[in-house]
């Protein structure tokens, strides 16, 4: 499976426009949070309408900056994953939206408890004879993928446990703009392929293993890392 990863859209039709102009060939398109720039249901309807003019499935979770009615909009269109689970072409796709609380400062804050309570609900139910992806706006603690410009680590403790213990091939994040990269926690491959408001996005081979995963940029289609 080729999975590309949107994370960090931020609400930039423009960019969304440029991507879709450029016929990608993908398998799947997760869309990693922060689809709108704090706004809803409108604004992120009108990047999923660019976006299905691709022809390629979606899968997605808000962000932050996205406000509520966003999430209950992905799940009317039937791509939300948010708190859930699904299986896209022999893999499981665990979901989970919105970020750690930072000050109040935006609409769509949960605290470490929530990450918590979603993922240990979700565990015991996940298939166990297939490939697990986890796609988290909220990087997990830890990583090049979660460092904030002021070198604190800013990711989820409850996420990175969860890696920890369930090893899933792939983490998708973003949140943090200026940790751009690619890490691991052993096994897993953590991308924050950085915010595609700026071009950036993430793109993966999948089979039963992880195949290939960089991060490429829309003004020159080329891998960044």
């Amino acid at each position: 499976m080729n999975i590309i990863a949107l994370a960090d859209i931020h609400g930039e039709v423009s960019r969304v426009r440029a991507f879709v102009s450029q016929k990608p060939s993908a398998d799947l398109i997760l869309l990693v949070g922060d689809i709108t720039h704090f706004r809803g249901e409108k604004e992120a309807a009108e990047i999923l309408d660019l976006l299905k003019q691709t022809q390629i499935p979606l899968l997605a979770v808000s962000g932050n900056c996205d406000f509520s009615e966003v999430d209950d909009f992905l799940i009317r269109e039937g791509i939300g994953i948010h708190g859930r689970w699904v299986t896209r072409g022999g893999i499981t796709f665990v979901g989970l939206g919105g970020s750690l609380i930072w000050l109040g400062q935006t609409p769509n804050e949960l605290p470490e408890e929530a990450y918590e309570t979603f993922l240990s609900r979700l565990t015991p139910e996940l298939p166990s004879n297939q490939p697990v992806i986890l796609v988290s706006h909220q990087p997990p603690f830890g990583t090049d993928t979660d460092l904030a410009s002021n070198g604190k680590h800013t990711g989820s403790r409850s996420i990175r446990k969860f890696i920890e213990q369930y090893k899933p091939l792939i983490c998708f994040t973003g949140h943090i703009h200026e940790a751009v990269g690619i890490d691991r926690i052993s096994p897993t491959r953590i991308i924050n392929s950085g915010p595609f408001f700026n071009g950036l996005y993430g793109s993966a081979e999948v089979t039963d293993t992880l195949e290939s995963l960089t991060i490429k940029n829309i003004v020159n289609n080329k891998p960044k890392r």
